[in-house]
């Protein structure tokens, strides 16, 4: 059947049947009230789907035992025994009942409590079976308020492994095995959405079977994530995450695009002018760049690169190819001073492959600006470099082929959309010096394909990093007096004072006027973020030409200030930045052929993640290793900032612990796609439940427009 006349996929406009009870009121669970269902937000659960993905997060041991005896105290003990004498307090102490196990006599305490209860639930002379914790109080073990208190016939009813679940304020253990007992029995038989192949090689029970398993634990070693339950839940999340990106791909390739083939006459020119060859990394790059231009739908790309990869010559290669198409270029960048340096760098390049390289900021006003715009619609300017100035509506291109967007965590998704939209079919690059964990780049950028930038270009030199406490910051002023005499050039980036513009300005202030003091009114700039960007960018020019020769700064300089000639960092407070940060900031050193040195200033005692931090920073330069490093300290969430982060919560998968398994899922998704674009076949079917059942909206909407 030609494609045209191939049916498309129906997709319901509403949820499957089968996921009906999943998705019902909380409150018509056993044991759960309108009140209490109000409560179950507190841990993040709306309905009785979200229950059963709230995995127990412990287990506590309740074999039972002869005596008390055989727990080792503080413990807990689920013993027979027969219940003594009832101790009623006098005043306001606690309600004491004596019992006596197989071995040994013990007393159940319980506060505030009501003797007529007690009365009835543990008459003297009864057998009953008790849980709790035990614990010995002035030499006499007690088990205070037991958890189970039940006649023998009953006792079947205690797990000898009982799940722990999290609980927020109005909810109990109890209250939540018997909601989750409840939420299970609405689960049916979904069918199999991952492949059989990868279930048996893994050994993956059915989805169903799984959360049986994993809510019902015999033993600590059924919480672990390893364990095959676990796990394939887990999968089911990655898996459903990263089909939803798949499909957001192939929906964006079926997008026309332009055809943007180049001859090389233009990138040759530019070759040739270099001093230096380019990586295999960089070759590598541009080569699959190239590729993807030359396809008939939308480039979706990220080039990822350490600081220093050499990342600018790539993004200039790929801008050639669409002006040797015969298009324009556009990159844009996130303040007005790395757009500056952008300019300076691509601009005698453009120059020398006989193009024109603009650049358009906010700053452009008047006469100047109306003929830049001209000269753009009419394509007299080939590649335009810009901040988000290149957004506004009376900016018009003849004919944009490519987007390149720098620093992507600057930079929302809709700033993105917004830029694609000045070219109706310009393929789009996306450039990080933020190397990214494997897992963390699956998770956020899986709908793009990825480029990585892997080595550093010769003539780069290794900076040394050495660890100073603050006590001897008189010893750092005298070192750098020496090294300006040699005719040496020097950061120096002050602390985050409150994460505040204001306060930042203030601190940078005050080590400014001492940095003068010592070494003279002339040699000492100064540039923070409160300045406006005319003056910032006066600053940075004079520093690059060398007429002062010590920056002090906020971290306004950490992306892409290129001054090949200053070769010491000094960065002070070093134990409050985050690791991907003061790597950033490193690799504004190391640029030429100076010895460069990193200095870490720190203020003694240091907590022990700091330590940490900054002794990674002294073993390694590898950007890739810190961003794992930095991941393991802090986790996904803080590495990115969740809130911006564009990071998915899972409810089980864990993006630290898991990287493997989220590889997995995207080879698996994208391989599923291939073979059945539309999900029609029994297995497509199957994964469009799970993308029902874990709410990936975005993905059902994208297989609805076909």
């Amino acid at each position: 059947m030609a494609e045209k006349d191939r049916p498309k996929a129906h997709i319901p406009k509403g949820r499957p049947e089968i996921l009906f009870p999943l998705f019902a009121s909380l409150d018509a669970l056993d044991g759960v009230g309108p009140k209490t269902a109000k409560s179950y937000a507190g841990i993040g659960v709306e309905t009785p789907k979200d229950l059963i993905l709230t995995l127990p997060v412990g287990g506590l041991d309740r074999t039972r035992r002869e005596s008390i005896r055989d727990v080792p105290l503080p413990g807990m003990a689920t013993v027979e025994v027969t219940v003594g004498a009832h101790l009623k307090p006098k005043g306001r102490g606690p309600y004491r009942i004596d019992v006596e196990d197989a071995k040994t006599a013990f007393q159940l305490v319980f506060f505030h409590a009501r003797g007529d209860y007690l009365d009835r639930t543990l008459p003297t002379g009864s057998r009953r079976v008790v849980s709790g914790k035990v614990e010995l109080y002035d030499g006499i073990a007690q088990m205070a308020h037991p958890d189970h208190m039940l006649p023998p016939e009953e006792a079947a009813s205690i797990p000898p492994f009982e799940p722990v679940y999290p609980l927020a304020q109005g909810l109990t253990q109890k209250g939540v095995h018997k909601a989750v007992t409840s939420a299970l029995d609405r689960v049916e038989i979904l069918g199999e959405w991952i492949d059989l192949d990868l279930v048996r090689e893994r050994d993956w029970p059915a989805w169903s079977d799984a959360l049986q398993a994993a809510h019902r634990p015999k033993g600590a070693a059924d919480l672990s994530r390893a364990h095959p339950a676990r796990e394939r839940l887990a999968y089911d999340e990655l898996f459903a995450h990263q089909l939803t990106l798949s499909l957001a791909r192939a929906h964006r390739r079926r997008k026309p695009g332009l055809v943007s083939k180049g001859d090389g006459a233009l990138r040759d020119k530019v070759l040739k002018t270099l001093p230096y060859k380019p990586t295999g990394a960089q070759i590598r790059a541009v080569e699959e760049i190239a590729e993807d231009m030359a396809q008939p739908h939308r480039m979706n790309r990220l080039l990822q690169g350490d600081v220093g990869s050499g990342k600018t010559l790539v993004a200039l290669m790929a801008l050639l190819i669409a002006v040797e198409a015969g298009g324009q270029g556009v990159m844009m960048a996130p303040t007005s001073i790395l757009a500056g340096q952008h300019h300076l760098n691509l601009k005698p390049l453009a120059d020398e492959a006989g193009i024109v390289c603009e650049i358009l900021t906010g700053a452009d006003k008047g006469p100047e600006r109306r003929a830049k715009l001209a000269a753009l619609a009419k394509g007299d300017i080939h590649i335009l470099v810009g901040t988000h100035a290149v957004f506004q509506n009376d900016v018009t291109f003849h004919d944009l082929r490519l987007a390149i967007v720098d620093e992507q965590h600057r930079f929302g998704v809709r700033e993105r959309v917004r830029l694609s939209q000045k070219g109706a079919a310009a393929d789009i690059l996306v450039m990080t010096a933020t190397p990214i964990p494997r897992t963390l780049s699956l998770a956020q950028y899986g709908d793009m394909d990825l480029s990585v930038l892997d080595e550093k270009p010769p003539g780069r030199t290794p900076v040394k990093t050495a660890l100073i406490s603050t006590a001897r910051l008189d010893e750092v002023v005298d070192r750098l007096r020496t090294a300006l005499a040699e005719g040496r050039q020097v950061y120096w980036v002050c602390p985050l004072v409150e994460e505040s513009e204001v306060y930042d300005a203030t601190a940078a202030e005050e080590r400014f006027k001492m940095l003068r003091a010592a070494l003279g009114d002339d040699a000492v700039a100064l540039v923070h973020g409160q300045m406006p960007s005319a003056q910032k960018n006066a600053i940075m020019a004079a520093f690059k030409a060398g007429d002062t020769r010590v920056l002090v700064a906020t971290t306004v300089i950490e992306v892409g200030v290129d001054v090949p000639n200053a070769s010491i960092m000094v960065i002070e407070q070093a134990e409050i930045f985050g690791l991907s940060q003061l790597h950033q900031l490193r690799g504004r050193v190391g640029r030429g052929a100076a010895e460069s040195t990193c200095l870490l200033l720190y203020r003694a005692p240091m907590g022990e993640t700091a330590t940490r931090r900054l002794q990674v920073m002294r073993e390694t330069e590898d950007g890739f290793r810190i961003a794992e490093e930095d991941l393991a300290i802090r986790g996904a969430g803080d590495l990115i900032g969740t809130a911006q982060s564009g990071l998915p919560r899972f409810r089980i998968a864990d993006l630290e612990g898991q990287a493997a398994l989220m590889a997995l899922a995207q080879t698996d998704a994208r391989t599923l796609l291939a073979r059945d674009p539309e999900l029609e076949g029994a297995r497509g079917q199957s994964a469009r439940v799970l993308l029902w059942l874990m709410e990936q909206d975005k993905a059902i909407r994208l297989l609805d427009v076909g």
